[in-house]
């Protein structure tokens, strides 16, 4: 933010050190404030726990109510604590307004900080000498351990100062957005609440309705604006969407882990996150899944043979069945239960529903022939007799669970993808290649690609309630018993009969619990979400897309990617592709265009390396040119020593920070052992594995490699090299993919070669990669 650690007591410029004494006064009073209201909510939340209710349902339910509500306002509180107040505007009108995490009252209820998501405070994100706003001044604060550490001043209106141009407390710093983007990478992201760019606030203020599509490039800040506009939406429209909640889904565990601390820090802490992996309650699919048959799953074909699946077993017997019920020989016919089955289907009610249908249906014209056979004739008085005879039948059941068994989507797909034969009923339109690619053993793990596939089955299965009836019933049955024992309490103790039996059940059984909206969403797939966030969508296959789908039936959503930045074989090629199935003419496109992370030095290579593939794309610009150039090394065919010597340098320059190996997934196996005993401040990941995070250095592994693995070309490779900060070594054996002559050589003195490994400057030589013989010439020279 602003260069410099100011201490008034040690500067020589008296307005410098007014001007920071003032807003470190300023800032006393905001945490004093903010400790006051968190003593508040925390002696209301202990007062709550403590309470004693009445005992009923009603009273438990409002106590957890507002327990909650009180937990979730210490937690804002104090997930906002670090850099509470980041700006002050100071406006035409004379007046100041701070801008904060939260925004603050005094206790008179007057204004001490605005709310960053305030209408009052768009002008400290978009005020500019153009059109300021009414804005005179915006101050950005540095601030550590509730001090103020340093300020920036930007005059916006210079007409407000006639005399000298700038009023004499102005300060000027090395820019706000600069410090920001050079401070080195911890592993958890941090919020951009305080640098919000003039693009990126006015995407993250963009109307609710519809779905908002944020295309950027490597670094813009995707996140950073779905994050924060997440936190936005809640802010505005809480009323609308906060009972049913906002869903977050993130390409996998490690990128939320990387970004859970951004909304808590923003004061919203009730947003669910989820993966791919994690959309079906009860799973949390995380096996590896080879990319193909990952794409395959993802075809929306894939809907077409859950469904024949799912119709294949509502069956018809082969032939006549002989029933026995009771000693009484009855005959199932096939007629019968097709007529039963067809009008089952009519229902069009998910399976586990319409087989109530079918079952009565086919129960009521079994029941005909056994009073036929029995010498009477079936009317309403001994209809029940009948149909409690046919339920009690071993045979009846069995058959009549072999023509139409209730099925788990759990077990609808294990079966399908176990047995070839089940396979090829429901999936005739697919290969034979691909119905063997599809085909496991039974108790295989569950991976990413077989969520949608189980949602599928859950949708055209419906619940079976068999189950839930039960349990209701045991449930009545056993309170009808406690309930008679709470009568014996109260008739031994002699009761006034003020307290009722059900009421002293009540208050003794248990408390009924409170959850909020994400918890309860978590276990419930058929809630509809207020808003859906969807980060890395390019990645989505067309199967996903319909489980999102059906998570937000109103269809309001954040989606954010990069279409040039796509890895599976089964993600967008196009947003128009992948969102007009669903929403057409309901979706609109926004593009950021400024790079802010990773330096220009290195973006100039990785834009050249999607041009030499012929990939077309919106290469962001970077906000700063950098310090390091990217630089590439050849190496000896499994020289891991080599690699060891790169790390552990790299490691060396940014003590505190960040660093990455991303290599191919064939090499991660054994470059983990290789690598893991030099501690665990750097991380091995794949391409695929590091989407959406970032690092201070990233050491490159065999690009040749990477391309080759990578279902979409060069699109994996992008995302390594884009992927730093600050710094970016490629290290290689193969001959580098075309592209990458912007990389600077390396060619350690100290490197020996075995006589039978071709040279680097020999082996690149001729493939427009300039002329590193001279540049080994020049630098041996220079040692």
């Amino acid at each position: 933010m602003d260069g410099v650690n100011f201490d008034p007591d040690e500067s020589d410029d008296p307005v410098l050190a007014g001007e920071l004494e003032q807003e470190r006064h300023h800032l006393g009073l905001l945490y004093a404030r903010l400790d006051a209201l968190t003593a508040e909510a925390t002696q209301a939340l202990d007062r709550t726990q403590r309470d004693t209710t009445t005992g009923t349902p009603a009273s438990r339910m409002e106590r957890d109510a507002f327990a909650t509500l009180y937990a979730d306002r210490v937690a804002q509180l104090r997930a906002v604590e670090e850099r509470l107040c980041f700006g002050r505007l100071d406006l035409s009108d004379g007046t100041r307004a701070y801008v904060g995490r939260v925004g603050l009252p005094d206790a008179e209820g007057a204004r001490l900080m605005l709310d960053w998501r305030a209408p009052g405070a768009q002008a400290f994100y978009r005020a500019t000498p153009a059109f300021p706003d009414g804005v005179l001044r915006r101050r950005h604060l540095v601030t550590a351990a509730r001090s103020v550490t340093g300020i920036e001043d930007e005059v916006l209106d210079l007409d407000a100062f006639p005399e000298s141009g700038l009023p004499d407390s102005t300060v000027v710093g090395d820019g706000a957005l600069l410090l920001a983007l050079n401070a080195t990478r911890t592993g958890q992201m941090r919020d951009i609440v305080a640098t919000i760019q003039s693009e990126q606030d006015r995407i993250i203020r963009a109307p609710l309705p519809g779905v908002l599509v944020v295309q950027g490039g490597p670094g813009t800040g995707k996140t950073a604006v779905a994050l924060h506009r997440t936190a936005y939406l809640l802010y505005a429209h809480r009323d609308r969407i906060a009972s049913a909640g906002v869903l977050l889904v993130g390409p996998g565990s490690r990128f939320l882990s990387y970004i859970e601390q951004v909304l808590p820090s923003l004061g919203e802490t009730g947003v669910l996150m989820a993966t791919p992996g994690q959309l079906y309650p009860g799973i949390d699919a995380t096996a590896d899944e080879d990319p193909a048959l990952a794409a395959l799953k993802g075809d929306l074909r894939m809907a077409r043979v859950i469904s024949g699946a799912v119709r294949a077993r509502q069956r018809l017997p082969r032939g006549t069945r002989l029933l026995d019920v009771d000693g009484t020989t009855i005959e199932l016919r096939v007629r019968d239960v097709a007529e039963a089955r067809g009008r089952a289907r009519a229902s069009r009610r998910p399976h586990n529903l319409a087989r109530v249908t079918f079952v009565n249906d086919l129960l009521a014209r079994l029941a005909r022939q056994l009073a036929t056979a029995s010498g009477t004739e079936l009317d309403d008085d001994n209809r029940a007799d009948f149909l409690s005879d046919l339920r009690g039948s071993a045979d009846v059941r069995r058959e009549v669970n072999l023509c139409w068994m209730p099925l788990t989507p759990e077990q609808l797909v294990t079966d399908l993808l176990a047995d070839p034969d089940r396979l090829l009923l429901a999936a005739p339109h697919l290969s034979s290649r691909e119905r063997r690619m599809l085909a496991r053993n039974r108790g295989s793990a569950w991976t990413a690609a077989d969520v949608p596939l189980l949602d599928e089955a859950a949708e055209l299965l419906g619940e079976d309630d068999t189950a839930a009836r039960r349990d209701v019933a045991r449930a009545a049955a056993e309170r009808a018993v406690d309930l008679e024992y709470a009568r014996g309490v109260l008739q031994l103790s002699g009761g006034s009969g003020m307290l009722t039996a059900d009421a002293l059940l009540d208050r003794y059984s248990g408390p009924t619990s409170y959850r909020p909206a994400a918890e309860r969403a978590a276990e419930d797939r058929t809630w509809a979400f207020g808003h859906l966030v969807v980060d890395e969508a390019q990645e989505l296959s067309p199967m996903q897309w319909r489980v999102l789908m059906r998570r937000c039936p109103s269809k309001s959503m954040t989606v954010v990617g990069d279409i040039a930045q796509t890895g599976s074989a089964a993600g967008a090629r196009s947003w128009a592709g992948a969102l007009d199935p669903h929403v057409a003419g309901r979706w609109n496109l926004e593009e950021l265009t400024v790079n802010y992370r990773t330096p220009g030095r290195i973006m100039t290579v990785a834009a050249a390396l999607l041009q030499s593939a012929g990939v077309v794309a919106s290469v962001p610009t970077s906000a700063r040119e950098g310090d390091w150039p990217p630089t590439v090394e050849q190496v000896p065919e499994d020289d891991w020593a080599r690699l060891e010597s790169v790390v552990l340098d790299e490691l060396g320059t940014v003590v505190g920070g960040s660093v990455a190996v991303l290599v191919p997934r064939s090499l991660r196996a054994q470059l983990v052992e290789v690598l893991t005993p030099l501690g665990d401040a750097m991380l091995i990941l794949t391409p695929s594995e590091a989407k959406g995070l970032e690092f201070d250095v990233v050491v490159v592994v065999e690009p040749a490699a990477i391309v080759e693995e990578s279902a979409r070309g060069v699109s994996d490779l992008y995302v390594a090299m884009t992927r730093p900060t600050q710094r970016l070594t490629v290290l290689h054996h193969r001959p580098l993919p075309p592209g990458l002559g912007g990389l600077t050589q390396v060619w350690p003195a100290e490197q020996v070669w075995p006589a039978e490994q071709v040279r680097p400057a020999e082996s690149v030589a001729g493939q427009g990669f300039g002329d590193l013989v001279e540049v080994a010439e020049q630098r041996s020279a220079e040692q």
